[in-house]
């Protein structure tokens, strides 16, 4: 299974709007990451994210930009930040294609950190670096006993590059 984990756009901040939405960089680099989906091929069976604004309008713009129907994006509190990775885990496992297919989750930290470190090192030493509207793809094995492995890492401004 090829699983994408992806941070939210840049949201406006507390003060500005107490629900966080994406700010304009963040929506601009929301349409990027999906526009860089699409040019590497990502066709996803599941669309995730968590029920946080941000999150949700995030998954809206890949959805769109990857032709996925934004009806069948999967929305989940056992996305939002804090959850424990294995929840998460649970979650999107139980809802892929039987261990193959590709997922893209949009999500927060550090969840998102703890899921890839959960899934390519025993005891969670392992650091991916997240940032706002960047993308991690991992490949995991059918065999959930396994380690992922990490395909690439990227930034807001390298997705912007293969957007181009």
């Amino acid at each position: 299974m090829e699983l994408y984990l992806m941070q939210h756009g840049l949201a406006l901040a507390s003060e500005d709007d107490p629900e966080e939405p994406l700010s304009r960089e963040g929506v601009v680099q929301m349409q990027m990451a999906g526009r860089a989906l699409k040019r590497l091929g990502v066709v996803p069976d599941l669309l995730a994210c968590s029920s946080k604004k941000r999150s949700r309008q995030s998954a809206a713009l890949i959805a769109e930009a990857v032709n996925f129907p934004y009806s069948d994006i999967l929305e989940s509190d056992l996305l939002l930040p804090l959850t424990p990775p294995r929840e998460s885990l649970r979650l999107l496992r139980g809802n892929g294609e039987n261990g193959t297919g590709a997922i893209i989750v949009v999500g927060h930290l550090p969840s998102l950190a703890e899921i890839a470190s959960l899934l390519l090192g025993q005891g969670s030493r392992v650091r991916i670096h997240f940032e706002n509207g960047g993308l991690c793809r991992l490949d995991l094995p059918a065999d959930a006993s396994q380690l992922a492995e990490l395909r690439y890492s990227l930034t807001a401004p390298q997705l912007k590059l293969i957007a181009a």
